[in-house]
């Protein structure tokens, strides 16, 4: 038996009775309770009552592909190929395994990531069925010159599908943070593989708290917040959302890089006139935007410093 198939049936958060689950399942009363100890594998804690069946402690929303896809423009879809998967490692590292069909962009969402990657090495927490996890590959022609701003991009693309939500002090983190109030609500993770040569085939991972529950809050090592804290808007319309941002902005990138996007990231640039020091201490100043490559600027007493996104990551203070 599919496990997704049990979660399904119990997902509205319902008392529902080993009866009717067999029924609907084709197998034994027996066969549904052996079934229900596996999702304590996900990390779904399931209540049993007697007289009244089993059901989640919360009801969750699955992600759908039907649902997904019926939210994506028609225009932004063709090309593109999306893929639902119950549990991976990493949404970065499985994406790779997906065979190519001539799809400009492969899209992954995974519903739970057992080895999720943040950037630098660090965890990024993801429970089963709380958060989105995406991960976006695609060809990119050109140099490492190609390459720079990508990361911000990703991140302008994330804000701007939520931007119809009037999230309260939404703002970009340098390189790749997504805030509300102050409160890391998405992460960007960049990995590439190819060389200058040939081009590159890029992986945009998008890590994004949807409906995280606060008991994640002692493995996260700075504030965080999540989607639902702001909007009622489901996982799937919220993945279709980021999936249709996050193509067309990078449409847009591979035509003209990263200067288009420039004025509008600084617009929500959380580190603006703010002072900054490298978290190595080896540098320290007021922000001052980007360049036309991405690169954080920062005025020192020495005059301005350009601080590259995979050489350091900066903090207020």
């Amino acid at each position: 038996m599919n496990p997704i198939t049990l979660v399904s049936l119990l997902s509205d958060g319902n008392f529902h009775s080993g009866s009717e689950l067999g029924r609907a399942l084709g197998v034994s009363r027996t066969a549904v309770w052996k079934s229900l100890s596996l999702l304590s594998g996900f990390g779904l804690e399931v209540e049993s009552v007697k007289g009244r069946g089993y059901r989640l402690s919360r009801p969750i929303e699955l992600l759908d592909q039907d649902r997904i896809m019926a939210g994506i423009d028609p225009e932004t879809k063709e090309g593109l190929s999306l893929h639902l998967a119950p549990e991976v490692d990493s949404t970065n590292t499985a994406i790779s395994t997906i065979e190519r069909s001539g799809e400009r962009y492969t899209v992954l969402l995974a519903e739970k990531q057992t080895a999720g990657r943040g950037r630098r090495g660090r965890q990024w927490v993801s429970p089963f069925g709380q958060n989105l996890y995406i991960s976006v590959r695609f060809d990119l022609q050109g140099g490492p010159e190609a390459l720079a701003g990508l990361s911000l991009v990703a991140g302008l693309a994330v804000a701007d599908a939520l931007q119809s939500l009037s999230i309260p002090a939404l703002a970009l983190k340098w390189p790749n943070d997504v805030l509300a109030e102050g409160r890391k609500l998405a992460g960007i993770l960049v990995e590439l593989q190819g060389e200058a040569t040939t081009g590159w085939t890029v992986v945009v991972g998008v890590g994004l708290n949807h409906s995280m529950e606060t008991d994640q809050s002692e493995l996260i090592d700075q504030p965080w917040t999540s989607l639902a804290e702001y909007s009622d808007w489901g996982r799937n319309k919220c993945a279709a959302a980021l999936i249709a941002s996050l193509v067309f902005k990078f449409d847009e990138f591979q035509l003209a890089g990263f200067g288009p996007f420039r004025e509008r990231w600084m617009a929500l640039d959380f580190f603006s006139g703010k002072s900054v020091q490298l978290l190595d201490g080896s540098l320290s100043g007021q922000a001052g935007g980007v360049d036309a490559a991405g690169n954080l600027l920062i005025e020192t007493v020495a005059g301005t410093k350009t601080v590259n996104a995979g050489e350091v990551s900066v903090r207020a203070g």
